[in-house]
């Protein structure tokens, strides 16, 4: 049997929730600890609201046919919402920490300083911050070297990514440790610098705000920017990533393009970077010169094209487009 080790959510909000379904679905124990003192009444009403959600969670995940009732029932029986007083307890027994509280710097400090003191010398612990940066909060965490964030995606029981930020005291093997014990569970785990934004609200961010300058713009109606980026935008990059994308179709492209969009529409937002002018000057155009973002040597380009190819037609068959050709 898989040694699995308990979890403890520092929080049983939202990301609590999301992170303790998560982890019980992939059969580890978990226990969301409340942060506030609270008399045994609004203790009661937050047990019943966080375990209720969670209960919703997997009936839904039931109806979507991911799991049967008595199998909702099992996992369910794998979490637990304990108070704030009883945390330094549950903290002494857990393998691995995440804190989900507020984005109040003070008092996540505040609450990872103290469950860094209660836990063992060596267990990891991750905060699941979107907005603030892994140092800003590293020097409340006693042994910071096993301190790391893990950015989870809404909503965390089914997004498969995670992105990982170290900060500068983490341990390599702490990365490395966390990364595998999420790859255990499902999830896709991506290292990235303690940068703003992180990879995916960085990107998200600029196409958010572009799709609702175009509504106010009157370039398209709400309704047909949102099916062009689902049948145009989105289905692609299902399968190709961005970076991947501009290799297909070449670095160069991309640069005039971004060239003419910038003139055409007075904006500097979309000037190419600096990169891509310096890979055209290496010859790192993408796929027809061998090396682009990714390298290409040694790859059998063809069998690589015809790969994804069929990954966009099985994305046509699951959007029930793919027709038989007209033979009449």
């Amino acid at each position: 049997m898989t040694l699995r080790m308990p979890i403890a959510c520092l929080g049983a909000g939202r990301m609590g929730r999301g992170i303790a379904v998560a982890f019980a679905y992939a059969g580890h124990t978990v226990t969301m600890i409340d942060i506030k003192p609270r008399t045994p009444e609004q203790f009661a009403k937050l047990k019943d609201d966080a375990l209720g959600e969670v209960k919703a969670t997997l009936a839904t995940m039931s109806k979507l046919g991911m799991l049967g009732d008595r199998e909702a029932e099992i996992v369910i029986g794998r979490v637990e919402v304990v108070p704030a007083n009883e945390s330094s307890t549950t903290l002494a027994e857990t393998g691995l920490v995440f804190e989900g509280v507020p984005e109040i710097v003070e008092l996540k400090r505040e609450v990872l300083g103290a469950a860094s003191r209660a836990v063992g010398p060596d267990v990891i612990i991750a905060s699941t911050t979107s907005t603030i940066l892994v140092d800003d909060l590293s020097g409340a965490v006693d042994n910071p070297k096993r301190f790391l964030n893990a950015h989870w995606l809404n909503p965390a029981y089914l997004i498969p990514l995670v992105e990982i930020s170290p900060g500068a005291a983490t341990d390599p093997n702490v990365v490395a440790e966390l990364k595998a014990l999420l790859e255990g569970t499902g999830k896709v785990p991506v290292v990235c610098a303690a940068t703003p934004g992180f990879i995916v609200p960085r990107i998200q961010a600029l196409a958010m705000n572009e799709a609702a300058r175009m509504v106010d713009e009157g370039v398209a109606s709400a309704e047909e920017i949102d099916k062009a980026i689902r049948y145009g935008f989105g289905f692609r990059y299902a399968v190709l990533g961005l970076l991947e994308f501009i290799d297909w179709g070449g670095g160069d492209i991309l640069y005039y393009a971004s060239r003419y969009l910038e003139g055409a529409l007075g904006s500097d937002r979309y000037r190419a970077p600096e990169v891509i002018a310096r890979n055209m000057e290496q010859g790192r155009i993408g796929l027809r010169t061998g090396a682009g973002f990714l390298d290409y040597t040694g790859m059998n380009v063809d069998a690589y094209r015809e790969q994804r190819l069929g990954a966009l037609v099985d994305m046509l068959r699951h959007f029930k487009l793919a027709r038989p050709p007209v033979m009449d």
